[in-house]
């Protein structure tokens, strides 16, 4: 199994090939692809690379899904016998990363098996 450990958009993910992750905003257009390059650490198989702080020739390939909202989260604040009471509401801007491949020292270490639909012609 090949997984990385990256720094994305301020907080740090284990990433895998095949898999989507939400992540804060990012100035990215939908459908587009992106290049990681802040890797902290890449397992695979029974190699370890550790950076100090980041992995040289390490890189991250991504194709941004979408860009959608998160769950509300409510926040109420109530002082008691004093009749005040503030409830407020709060919905993050997320972007949904699907993760393709990750590759160090310009080689491919594991990739997502993408398969397209071809339609009988």
């Amino acid at each position: 199994m090949t997984y990385a450990i990256i720094e994305m958009s301020g907080t740090q993910l284990r990433v895998e090939p095949g898999r989507f992750y939400d992540v804060n905003r990012l100035p990215v257009e939908a459908d587009g692809t992106m290049s990681i390059d802040r890797v902290l650490l890449v397992k695979h198989e029974d190699n370890i690379h550790v950076g100090q702080p980041l992995v040289e020739g390490a890189t991250i390939e991504a194709t941004v899904m979408q860009h959608l909202r998160g769950r509300k989260v409510l926040v109420y604040k109530m002082k008691p016998k004093k009749k005040t009471r503030k409830k407020r509401g709060h919905r993050q801007e997320l972007t949904r990363v699907m993760i393709t491949s990750i590759s160090l020292n310009g080689s491919v270490l594991a990739a997502a098996n993408v398969e397209t639909e071809q339609g009988d012609s």
